[in-house]
């Protein structure tokens, strides 16, 4: 598979090496021979903005230009935070709607489970990644005030 767009089973999309990614999705995963980052952008085109222009907009919100979640979709509410800085190579990007539950293992990572049932371990604090949940919530909550406002 070349292209990848992420959509409501897309789980977390994670570095597999320096060129190509595991995306994770409900049913399956997928080797992309493409960074997460490129796959984020990608998508994001595909629903008509880009990366940078959903990161301009995060950031503007959230009065905030570190490490922002990106509403990559914006009628179903679809929003990726990342792992690290989008900039490393071991950054991974993951599905705030579909992250259930997530806790702090004994050697300091952060376990995550999907609503489905997947679970991951990731090398993040659970504090940084609590901080990126909150950040991204607040992301979904400020657009959905807003849209309602606008009706």
């Amino acid at each position: 598979m070349k292209d990848y767009e992420i959509n409501d089973d897309t789980l977390a999309i994670m570095p597999d090496d320096i060129w190509n990614s595991i995306v994770m999705e409900d049913d399956c995963d997928y080797n992309i021979k493409k960074k997460p980052l490129e796959i984020v952008d990608y998508s994001c085109k595909y629903f008509g903005s880009s990366y940078s222009g959903r990161k301009s907009g995060a950031s503007e919100i959230l009065n905030s230009g570190y490490k922002l979640p990106i509403m990559v979709e914006d009628t179903r509410n679809i929003i990726f935070f990342p792992t690290t800085s989008p900039l490393d190579e071991d950054c991974g990007w993951i599905s705030l709607k579909n992250v259930k539950k997530y806790c702090k293992t004994s050697n300091g990572k952060t376990e995550v489970e999907f609503r489905n049932g997947k679970v991951i371990t990731l090398d993040i604090s659970y504090n940084s990644f609590n901080n990126q949940i909150m950040r991204a919530s607040r992301l979904e909550s400020i657009i959905r005030s807003r849209k309602e406002k606008a009706k």
